[in-house]
């Protein structure tokens, strides 16, 4: 029986179960959605938002936590100086949780694991890009005409 038995084993002894969840955590916080199989996803989602709540928070003892918790520090960096308070008036449900399909290889139900909100940041950066593409090009036909 598996009472009171919290947390997913995910195959793998604690210490390679941590590891694994760590670099899971650091990669949603660095990319702000990853793809991985659905267990993992589930098993990362919590430690995502426990530390956007020390984000929030944003005292020297919340960023040692996350410091000892998160592998890089630019992760950490960014943790609580763009996605703390981006968060702050949300009282929870930082993450989403969208399942792909399948998985070609192994047949694995794959997902991905992203930050609720990204995918406004993504589009504004894209249109940013297209914007900064279209200028660039005016400006060469300018150039092109001026030549002439």
């Amino acid at each position: 029986m598996r009472h009171r038995k919290a947390g997913v084993k995910l195959k793998r002894d604690i210490s390679a179960r941590r590891a694994l969840l760590r670099g899971l955590v650091t990669n949603v916080i660095e990319e702000e959605r990853i793809t991985t199989t659905v267990p993992k996803a589930k098993a990362a989602r919590p430690l995502v938002d426990k530390m956007i709540t020390l984000a929030k928070q944003d005292s020297p003892h919340a960023r040692r936590q996350a410091t000892s918790f998160l592998t890089k520090p630019e992760a950490v960096d960014k943790l609580f100086d763009k996605i703390g308070p981006r968060f702050h008036q949300r009282e929870g449900g930082y993450t989403r949780i969208v399942k792909l399909g399948w998985r070609k290889g192994d047949g694995a139900e794959t997902a991905k694991l992203e930050l609720v909100g990204s995918e406004l940041i993504k589009r504004a950066a894209d249109r940013a890009a297209r914007r900064e593409e279209r200028l660039k090009a005016m400006q060469q036909g300018k150039e092109d005409e001026e030549s002439k």
